[in-house]
Formats: structure tokens, C-alpha cells, sequence
């Protein structure tokens, strides 16, 4: 599968995003290592026309010390999708971009057709110090060793990329996103992985409490980066309640493992 590579001017920000596919409009929302394709996304986009964001500060787009938090951010990303012409959409993110696909679906609830929320990091642990590399290597896969070596991304723009995602993360307001989410009527499916010791996989309980129409997913053998370790998996849940929505499939009172 072919993306291409755009370019949309919205909110004062110079957006970036790829492209494939055909059909109802997908949204991605990428991690904080940046915006970077797998196979999952080339099953997506056999199904959907898959449009792939990149938030303003990641990449080679310039530092951005404006946006305060993820709703504002949020509000960016969906004046994007005006100027690209798309109203209604489903939408779906990971572990940051799962935390920024939870404020787009509260703000734009009446725009976003359904949400997929991967390793979402809307709630996630206190640690008092920063992994390692090697550490985050390994708590990012369940078999690194399966996961082929690449040569790290320049030291700067990784800063510049993490910085911003914490920052957001760390100054949005958390009463502010709850108090949306038990007013959202939007069915939102929730994947984590057995095996993420990043963000544990207890914390979808979070999810499940508070979203009236939530439904959980555990994808086994799997750890935070879920859709590098079972890409598979991870696209035939998520195919099926992109088709289905509220008439998903896995019941939302009780959660279940894909073997």
C-alpha cells in the first residue's frame, strides 16, 4: 500500500499527514516517537481511507511552544480535517495519540463516528525517573529481539518530540477530560497489551468506569507497542468495530483476550 504525503495549512500550523486507501475516512493519531507506518497501517488502509496526521512539533515541522494541552490540540487537529473537507470520521490513536484521540472524540463528539484508543496514555503511571533506551526498548515490545534494528532518530528531535508530548499531557486538565467523558456517547474501543509494561493494562479500567459505551480489548502477546508486536490482531478487532460500532462484537460489560 502507497501513502502519500500532503501538506494541509490549518490554525496557524503548516500539518503534514499521509495518505492511502479508499472509503470513510480513518484519522491517525501517532505515539510520541513520532509518525511512522507499519503493516498495520497497510491493512487499515486496504479497508479505509486511512489519513495518517502528524502533530505540529514532531518531524521536521518547526518547535511548537503554542499549544498549552491536548484540547488544544484537539481543536487544531480538527480544524485540519475542515480544510482537508471531512466532517464526519472515526478516529483512532496510540499510547500519546490514543490520549489526544480521547479529546478529539470529547471536543468533536459530534463530528467522530466512533474512537480507537491503543495503549492510551490519558491515564498512566507516575515514574520518578525516565527509562532507559534499552529499557524503553523493552517495555515498548514483547520480543525485541523479533523487532528489526533501526538507527535511532537524532537525539534533538526526539527531545523536541517528547517534550512537547509530555508537556500537553502533563497540562491538560484531567477533571475537564472525565467530566467529557461520561457525558461522550461515542462508542470507543480500548486495546492493550498483555504485556505492556509501559502503561499496565489494569488502567483501561479507568476507561471502562467512565465511557458509557466502551469496549476492551486485552491483545495477547502483546506489549505498549501492540501494533508492531500483533498487527493482525490488533486489525481484525479494529475492522470489526469500525464496521459494527455499538453493535460491536465483544461485549462491553466484559473484556476478552485476542489469541
Amino acid at each position: 500500500m502507497s501513502f502519500q504525503e500532503r501538506y494541509v495549512e490549518a490554525d496557524g500550523f503548516r500539518i503534514r499527514y499521509l495518505e492511502a486507501g479508499q472509503g470513510a475516512p480513518l484519522i491517525w493519531f501517532h505515539g510520541g516517537g513520532g509518525l511512522q507506518l507499519n503493516k498495520l497501517h497497510a491493512l487499515l488502509a486496504s479497508k479505509h481511507r486511512l489519513i495518517a496526521l502528524e502533530v505540529p512539533g514532531f518531524g521536521d515541522s518547526p518547535v511548537n511552544q503554542r499549544t498549552k494541552n491536548l484540547a488544544e490540540l484537539a481543536a487544531t487537529m480538527g480544524a485540519a480535517l475542515t480544510a482537508l473537507g471531512i466532517d464526519q470520521f472515526d478516529v483512532m490513536g496510540i499510547s500519546f495519540g490514543g490520549a489526544l484521540t480521547l479529546w478529539t472524540t470529547i471536543l468533536l463528539a459530534d463530528r467522530v463516528k466512533s474512537a480507537v484508543l491503543l495503549a492510551p496514555a490519558a491515564y498512566r503511571p507516575n515514574r520518578s525517573t525516565p527509562p532507559t533506551p534499552e529499557q524503553m526498548r523493552n517495555m515498548l515490545y514483547a520480543h525485541p529481539e523479533r523487532v528489526p534494528p533501526a538507527p535511532p532518530p537524532p537525539a534533538e528531535l526526539t527531545q523536541k518530540q517528547m517534550a512537547l508530548a509530555i508537556r500537553v499531557m502533563a497540562a491538560s486538565p484531567q477533571a475537564e477530560m472525565e467530566a467529557g467523558m461520561k457525558d461522550c456517547k461515542v462508542p470507543v474501543l480500548v486495546l492493550m497489551g498483555t504485556e505492556d509494561r509501559l502503561i499496565p493494562p489494569a488502567m483501561a479500567r479507568h476507561y471502562r468506569e467512565i465511557l458509557p459505551d466502551c469496549y476492551l480489548v486485552m491483545v495477547y502477546d502483546a506489549a505498549h507497542a501492540l501494533d508492531v508486536d500483533r498487527p493482525e490482531a490488533c486489525f481484525a478487532v479494529i475492522d470489526d468495530f469500525l464496521m459494527r460500532q455499538g453493535k460491536f462484537v465483544v461485549s462491553n460489560e466484559d473484556g476478552a483476550i485476542f489469541p
